[in-house]
């Protein structure tokens, strides 16, 4: 029997994997350019170039970003306490439009890496004021804190839209209003890649970040720096949502949904559910995207609209079934 309870988490991870390394095999060969999974070994110029330089790069893409979503929103729900906040409902994605619009405006001729380093100030700006402003916030019903934090996102788009308005780069700036992968080749997916050491401090300090789902008090008493780590907390959720903005737009919801979807049935424990919302995280992306690519095939839906439909739809039963526990 203990045999049995040992292998069976195995075949399931084995499984998970199998399903999707399949959805990433699908995504690679759906698209406008014919290219089909049997004639892999005898493909056309056209066909090795669409696959290696907007494919593949895509493919990539939606696995990194999906998982970056999901454990930044596991994170921050972590550190507030609170399984409704994530970039979307903190002011973080919105903060970090606002320094690309300023970037725009005020940094126009600097490269990709320099308007990174404004986009992650003001989503670090942004994230440290809604931190500060829920702590005063007498009202914390679990539905109270993401209504104040979009409410805080709106304004912070609403002053993005007005100088983009105002210094006439509407046109410029709407790329990084709306998520879409079907600009992503292999030019520019490459800053995507600094998820992969965030999420190595993540794991690195999922121990203490646990903890911390405790409280402050707790935390303190059993020795955990609660300022620091909350600070490198924040820093590593703004720095992988201004990559992820800069380099395929906003996306919403991931961060809400998946992390609460999978602590449904694995628990609360963040240590042990990290992985599997990076999982579950990639897999709806990959999913959403072959979705955006063949609902009206030949052409293509922004992968933020089928998000944001789906997404939705998730978020208020999360909300209707916290609100009746």
């Amino acid at each position: 029997m203990s045999s049995t309870k040992r292998k069976t988490p195995v075949v399931i991870y084995s499984s998970l994997m199998l399903l999707l390394i399949g959805i990433s095999v699908v995504s690679l060969f759906t698209g406008v350019q014919d290219i089909s999974i049997r004639d892999i070994f005898q493909l056309t110029e056209v066909q090795k170039l669409v696959l290696v330089t907007t494919r593949i790069p895509r493919t990539i893409s939606l696995i990194l970003a999906g998982s970056t979503l999901a454990v930044s929103g596991l994170l921050m729900q972590q550190l507030t306490q609170n399984k409704f906040v994530s970039p979307t409902t903190a002011g973080t994605m919105a903060s970090a439009r606002l320094g690309i619009v300023v970037a725009m405006i005020y940094f126009s001729h600097t490269t990709l890496s320099q308007k990174t380093g404004v986009a992650f100030l003001f989503s670090l700006l942004g994230t440290f004021v809604f931190t500060l402003f829920i702590r005063t916030v007498k009202n914390k019903k679990a539905v109270m804190i993401p209504l104040v934090g979009l409410m805080f996102g709106n304004i912070v788009n609403s002053l993005s839209t007005y100088l983009a308005v105002q210094y006439e780069i509407v046109q410029n700036a709407s790329s990084w209003m709306q998520g879409n992968f079907a600009l992503i080749s292999s030019n520019n997916y490459q800053l995507l890649f600094l998820s992969v050491p965030l999420f190595l401090i993540i794991y690195l300090l999922a121990h203490y970040f646990t903890i911390m789902g405790l409280g402050k008090d707790v935390s303190t008493e059993l020795g955990i720096p609660y300022a620091l780590l909350e600070l490198i907390g924040i820093t590593v959720v703004s720095l992988a949502t201004s990559a992820i903005i800069l380099t395929v737009g906003s996306i919403p919801f991931v961060g809400i949904v998946i992390p609460n979807l999978v602590s449904l049935s694995k628990g609360d424990h963040f240590g042990k559910i990290l992985f599997p919302t990076a999982f579950f995280g990639a897999l709806f992306l990959l999913f959403s995207d072959i979705l955006s690519r063949t609902l009206i095939f030949p052409y293509e839906i922004p992968i933020s609209l089928i998000i944001g439909v789906v997404g939705s739809v998730l978020f208020l039963f999360l909300l209707l079934r916290g609100e009746s526990q």
